[in-house]
């Protein structure tokens, strides 16, 4: 198998057990309807580590475009390779949330809430508001970053790996995850999204893309902001890199706080008004 399909397949692996475990809490007449917010932590976590045992020893497992980025930004990764891995984490995405919608094909049409539906394939805020839910994903993928650098520098985690890289999934869901659902993944989030906006399900309503670019540019922010911290503070390599990242952050921050404070106004006035 090539790093490429690696990808694809783990990253598949991926969305099949974790939209799966939101489709099976979300959707009537599941045995499964309302198992809560535990349940769908424990279950996402389940699935990162599932799909790191399953392709770690072909592509090392990314999954992630963040986790991609950041490496190659760290110079573990070669940008060469950036592309193909991406690519390869968005088809897998797309076709982890296809099937998906077939294993749970008669649910669809029994749930009538648009909002719980788009919620199988994709994230939405708690609570909109634009530069905190943008600063949520950061700091969710900043500490994912950050923790998957610190596993791997411990040796006796080895052959354990894909359990520890699972419960920090598990308790960054647990204690970050409240705000936005915790995409701290690009694919995961953007391929599920398409998937939902291209297939026939019953009543399924918007795919929000309003909101679409956060979980896809606050992971990439945080997860390369992860990296070179980690770099910098912990190893002692501190480069230009370093501020440059950090300054790109605080850009972005900045950018959203000013834009996003006038649309998160006008959203609050519709809800008022309907």
């Amino acid at each position: 198998m090539t790093p490429f399909f690696g990808e694809l397949i783990g990253t598949m692996i991926l969305i099949v057990l974790g939209a799966g475990v939101g489709a099976g809490a979300s959707l009537k007449k599941s045995y499964s309807h309302n198992a809560g917010w535990i349940v769908i932590t424990f279950a996402w976590g389940l699935a990162v580590t599932m799909g790191v045992f399953a392709v770690g020893s072909v592509s090392g497992a990314h999954l992630n475009p963040a986790v991609t980025i950041a490496f190659a930004i760290n110079g573990d990764f070669p940008w060469s390779d950036v592309p193909g891995y991406i690519l390869a984490q968005m088809i897998g995405a797309i076709l982890g949330a296809v099937l998906v919608y077939l294993h749970y094909l008669p649910h669809w049409k029994v749930t009538e809430d648009p909002g719980t539906k788009l919620c199988v394939f994709a994230t939405s805020p708690a609570i909109p508001h634009t530069f905190a839910n943008l600063f949520s994903e950061i700091f969710g993928t900043f500490i994912l970053v950050l923790g998957l650098l610190f596993i791997g520098a411990n040796k006796f985690t080895e052959g354990l790996n894909p359990l520890a890289v699972g419960l920090l999934i598990v308790v960054i869901g647990m204690s970050l995850g409240g705000t936005t659902g915790y995409a701290i993944n690009p694919a995961r989030d953007l391929g599920p999204r398409i998937a939902h906006f291209l297939l026939p399900i019953p009543g399924k309503g918007s795919s929000n893309w309003n909101y679409a670019w956060i979980p896809v540019v606050g992971p990439l922010l945080g997860g390369s902001l992860g990296a070179v911290f980690y770099k910098s503070v912990f190893l002692g390599k501190i480069t230009g890199t370093l501020w440059e990242v950090i300054a790109l952050n605080l850009i972005v921050l900045l950018l959203a706080f000013v834009t996003g404070k006038k649309q998160d106004s006008n959203n609050k006035y519709k809800r008022k008004a309907a």
